[in-house]
């Protein structure tokens, strides 16, 4: 486009210049890409460079510009019909400086105008400002390009510095193309007012939108059917065919978290219930899975590069998969996002479909995300509220050590701290050493009562059974004594009738008649006493105050019992001993008149103190260890009744203090010095 062009406003030439700069655009890339364009055409220049500004902007020398795009377009960036065949990324990516003609005058200038912040005039090959025109080849004008609205601009950086490399010219020529230019690089605050404008609107709209589906959330009673309501509400609203959401699942989802994490559907718009067997869902998760791992919203088809560059470059198979049936469904797919400690994070994927009237295009692409950016939070505070109590605590932990060791990793981190400090713990603090070892009580003294002769059982007086307790003298048994006290009258009629023949030998003066029957009056005598003796014997009783522990001689009244019989046991109770039954391992730790306390099995929260009154020096054999019998005394001041010989349980001897640590490792050091001989 020549100068001769544009000498009238009504002009084709300016009317396209206008409408090609006034022309909204979504990305600030493409409008940089049009003004080089334009200032190039207009100024008539045989370059134009749009260059980037690094370093620090106090000093001139701290600038460091970099080139980023160069004008013109070769044929490998903008084919005949005037469009990109490169992506703009692409395009701003590459290094062009070894494309800039004079690059070190060329840089120089765009320095000094990126510090000045004012419009630069400079001659080829000269060192002055504003040159005779007799004396330069050509002029080079430095643009800096400012950026936002008018009235903050003068705050803001730089966005860049456009350089326009000019033929030799008249000094008016020069400074009409530089005023000219000036004017157009003016439509700079044209293009980001209308961004700006077009935020407002999209907040607006995304704000109106997200408080109507909010308030339909928030008026379900659980998480499924808080979703089931949001994607109805939106597809209503959006007036598609078909909404879904997923949510993600695996560690990588969770705040904090690291690892592979994947979508599973959990809602879709006019399904109640939704089986993930399905092909159709399958298909679905595949799509959000393909925008979960891209993070950044997936339109098909996908728009044009001027449209919005970062949807056309986005991969888009398995949505292509998914649309394949119906030629005319459009599918956009949204990442759900929520901000925290550890940093911005996707809990899911919202996915639109539409064959018919709705609209799905980048307008609704970036009014859902705005809308999604504002509704996510309310949706991940339902799901979390809906978890079982033990994953809202574990995240509730996870925030809180956050904050303490930092949001990456935090779960790690914790654990490190907590096992440290469990170690040092173990290490310093110090506890007296209980050794522990199976005992049981018993009776300090019992008696074993049996049958002293052999006899009949007679009676057994009432309640004499196992477990009542009894007097020293009390009643046990009575025995049959008619045979016994027949016998006894029997002996003692012999006894007198011998004597009496006795007496009568002597009076005859027969003494070996005498002698004789005196003998047998003997022997009768001790017969005699032998049945006094079993009667008197015949009443059984106990020997000691204290509580029968064995016998039961209801069933046996009237038989007959042998000698020696055992008939019951009886036991004192008020004074018990401790028997433990402690390990060869742990022996050398046992002295007398040491103390521990035991619990029985009937009540392990019950503790009875004992001292250690006997260690017996000899051991037994019991499943398959050696063990030695240690006897203690009872020195508890009130004990529980049911307190009774035969209880087991646990005793614990309290030995010195020793750290946690040489406690837990004891039995390890000590069979490692066994197995090594250390």
């Amino acid at each position: 486009m020549a100068l001769t062009d544009l000498s009238s406003l009504r002009t084709p030439g300016w009317q396209r210049v206008v409408g090609e700069l006034s022309s909204p655009t979504g990305d600030d890339r493409v409008f940089l890409l049009r003004l080089l364009g334009v200032l190039g055409q207009v100024s008539g220049a045989r370059q134009a460079v749009l260059w980037t500004l690094t370093g620090s902007r106090d000093d001139a020398m701290g600038i460091e510009p970099r080139a980023a795009l160069v004008w013109p377009f070769g044929p490998d960036v903008v084919d005949a019909q005037g469009r990109m065949t490169v992506p703009i990324e692409a395009l701003f990516d590459a290094a062009k400086d070894d494309n800039v003609e004079g690059l070190a005058e060329v840089r120089s200038a765009a320095r000094a105008a990126a510090h000045s912040r004012q419009s630069e005039i400079y001659g080829l090959e000269s060192e002055g400002l504003m040159y005779d025109p007799q004396a330069v080849r050509g002029y080079v004008i430095a643009l800096p390009v400012a950026w936002g609205l008018p009235a903050e601009s003068s705050g803001l950086p730089l966005q860049g510095v456009v350089t326009l490399m000019l033929d030799g010219r008249s000094r008016q020529a020069v400074q009409t193309t530089l005023a000219l230019v000036e004017v157009l690089a003016g439509y700079v605050f044209t293009h980001t007012s209308q961004q700006a404008l077009r935020r407002v609107r999209a907040s607006s709209a995304s704000l109106e939108l997200a408080a109507r589906l909010i308030a339909s959330i928030n008026q379900t009673r659980d998480f499924k059917g808080a979703v089931i309501q949001f994607v109805n509400d939106l597809c209503r609203q959006l007036g598609v065919d078909r909404v879904a959401m997923g949510f993600a699942h695996g560690s990588g989802s969770r705040p904090g978290g690291e690892g592979p994490r994947e979508i599973r559907v959990t809602a879709l718009s006019d399904t109640e219930n939704l089986d993930r067997r399905m092909a159709m869902v399958q298909r679905l998760e595949g799509a959000m899975n393909e925008c979960l791992d891209q993070e950044q919203p997936v339109l098909y088809p996908p728009p044009s590069a001027e449209g919005d560059a970062i949807l056309a470059q986005a991969v888009t198979h398995a949505h292509r998969e998914l649309a394949a049936l119906d030629a005319n469904l459009k599918v956009a797919s949204l990442p759900v996002r929520v901000s925290d400690a550890s940093g911005d994070r996707i809990i899911g994927v919202v996915l639109i479909e539409s064959a018919g009237q709705g609209a799905i295009d980048v307008g609704t692409v970036e009014l859902l995300q705005a809308t999604l950016d504002l509704v996510g939070p309310v949706l991940d505070v339902r799901r979390r509220e809906d978890r079982m109590l033990a994953l809202r605590v574990y995240d509730s932990g996870v925030k809180a050590g956050a904050w303490l060791v930092g949001p990456k990793h935090t779960v790690w981190k914790l654990a490190g701290v907590a096992l440290l400090g469990l170690s040092l713990f173990s290490v310093l603090y110090t506890t007296p050493y209980r050794v522990g070892a199976p005992m049981e009580l018993q009776p300090r003294v019992k008696r074993i009562i049996s049958m002293p002769f052999d006899g009949v059982l007679d009676s057994v007086p009432k309640g004499v059974e196992a477990g009542q307790r009894v007097k020293a003298g009390d009643v046990l048994a009575k025995l049959d004594t008619r045979m016994t006290t027949l016998s006894e009258l029997e002996a003692a009629a012999q006894v007198l009738q011998y004597e009496k023949q006795a007496d009568e030998a002597l009076r005859k003066g027969d003494l070996a008649e005498s002698d004789q029957n005196r003998a047998r009056a003997d022997q009768y005598k001790a017969q005699r006493d032998l049945m006094k003796t079993q009667v008197e014997r015949s009443t059984i009783t106990s020997p000691i105050n204290g509580l029968i522990t064995s016998g039961d001689l209801k069933d046996k009244v009237g038989a007959a019992v042998k000698l020696g019989e055992k008939l019951y046991e009886v036991a004192d109770t008020s004074d018990m001993q401790v028997i433990a039954k402690v390990d060869d391992r742990d022996i050398a730790l046992i002295h007398e008149g040491q103390t521990g306390q035991i619990s029985p099995k009937a009540d392990p929260s019950l503790k009875v103190d004992f001292i250690v009154e006997q260690i017996v020096p000899a051991s037994q054999a019991e499943e398959g260890k050696n063990v030695f019998e240690v006897r203690g005394r009872l020195t508890g001041a009130e004990m529980p009744s049911w307190l009774l010989p035969g209880v087991e349980g646990q005793a614990k001897f309290n030995a010195e203090r020793h750290s946690l640590a040489w406690i837990a490792s004891r039995r390890v050091l000590d069979q490692l010095r066994i197995w090594l001989w250390w």
